[in-house]
């Protein structure tokens, strides 16, 4: 004999209208989205994301009028009361290679800011190379400073033949078809500079 056992017509709606339960992977963007409802973000779907910087991107820094190249920097010390002190000194050349070139020294208790000072005095230094028409140099010079003595001759069509400090300073003067010497065995690359400049000062027009 089958017994057969009816459930009332309210339960079977009720079943038939229960929402199906959604798996977790489901679950979690719709949970999210709801949170982010509750606290004002509107939809993470919808949203754009804003590129990195922006409004806050900083325009391209434009370029100085002289090129510069340090060519020396040493670490100093100075014994004081309390132990030794140290601090930074630098030799910076500057130029716009088209005839003007300058050497300066600076020293601070950082690298930046002693290029800072090498920099300003380099630019109080100034010299304006007189040059002929191919940006060689009119005559044969000869300077001496400090320990450093060099010579600077017109070479027609050899380009810039030179070592050390000098080939820095004549590059940034703008200054070819030179062959450059150095007739002492000092390796002081700003005693070099200096003469370099001083051998410089020296050209008169022809």
């Amino acid at each position: 004999m089958d017994t057969t056992i009816l459930e009332p017509r309210d339960t079977q709606e009720a079943a038939t209208d229960a929402p199906v339960s959604a798996s977790p992977e489901e679950a979690a963007p719709a949970a999210a989205e709801q949170t982010a409802a509750a606290h004002g973000r509107g939809s993470l779907r919808g949203r754009a994301r804003t590129p990195r910087g922006g409004a806050r991107a900083r325009p391209p820094r434009e370029r100085g009028e002289f090129e510069q190249v340090t060519i020396d920097a040493r670490r100093v010390a100075r014994v004081m009361a309390g132990g030794r002190r140290f601090s930074f000194s630098l030799v910076v050349v500057i130029g716009d290679k088209k005839g003007r070139v300058g050497v300066g020294l600076g020293k601070g208790v950082d690298t930046a800011l002693a290029i800072d000072k090498a920099t300003r005095d380099a630019k109080k230094n100034l010299l304006t190379i007189v040059r002929t028409a191919t940006g060689s140099v009119p005559h044969q010079v000869r300077a001496k400073y400090g320990s450093s003595i060099v010579e600077v001759i017109p070479s027609k069509g050899r380009g810039l033949v030179a070592g050390s400090a000098m080939r820095t300073v004549l590059d940034l003067g703008g200054v070819t078809d030179v062959v450059a010497k150095i007739h002492t065995r000092s390796k002081n690359k700003l005693t070099i500079a200096r003469a370099t400049v001083a051998a410089l000062r020296m050209l008169s027009a022809e």
